[in-house]
């Protein structure tokens, strides 16, 4: 399902509390944010998933804004929820849990997404490990969140100019990183 399935009908109809309008914005943007989830290297993604998804059910009658608005409300809450899961990993560190795969999370038909699919797991988490936490973010969030600059400029609270600035930088040393290995972006 694309998120083209989520309109202001739907919207209205979640408001209600609508199960069928819920699922249909659960199947519509769930695989897009637990890939991000997944890329931002959470401990436990899936349930991190359900956290935003149960925030979102939650909040919805104070969100204000149409099915854009409500996408990129979406990568907030998730980006927040990210936050405080790495925060509290801090205060009480546990195992790191290796990236999984990344095929199911990433849509498929972009030159740049299918290169990043070619290669192995491992050897895209060290690449994206090695960036900054910044530009990792904004990559993570343009091609899993496939939101636009100005969507993730709100997510990650930047200006447009530095999200765009931060995806220049982070795909220059990812394509670097993966280069050394005889893979081109």
């Amino acid at each position: 399902m694309t998120t083209t399935a989520i309109d202001e009908v739907v919207l209205a109809r979640a408001r209600s509390g609508e199960p069928e309008a819920w699922a249909l914005i659960y199947d519509s943007l769930s695989p897009a944010v637990l890939g991000y989830l997944r890329m931002r290297g959470a401990a436990d993604p899936e349930d991190l998933l359900s956290e935003c998804f149960l925030q979102l059910v939650r909040d919805i009658r104070s969100f204000e804004g149409d099915a854009g608005d409500f996408r990129s409300w979406t990568f907030t809450v998730a980006h927040n929820r990210l936050l405080d899961d790495v925060r509290r990993r801090a205060r009480r560190p546990l195992e790191t849990v290796p990236l999984e795969t990344l095929d199911e999370a990433m849509p498929a038909g972009d030159t740049e997404r299918e290169a990043l699919l070619s290669m192995s797991v491992a050897h895209i988490e060290r690449a994206i490990r090695r960036l900054t936490p910044d530009q990792g973010e904004v990559l993570a969030l343009r091609l899993f969140g496939q939101l636009t600059v100005g969507e993730t400029a709100r997510v990650v609270g930047k200006r447009a100019g530095a999200v765009k600035a931060l995806q220049r930088r982070g795909l220059a040393a990812l394509q670097k990183e993966i280069s050394k290995e005889g893979v081109t972006l």
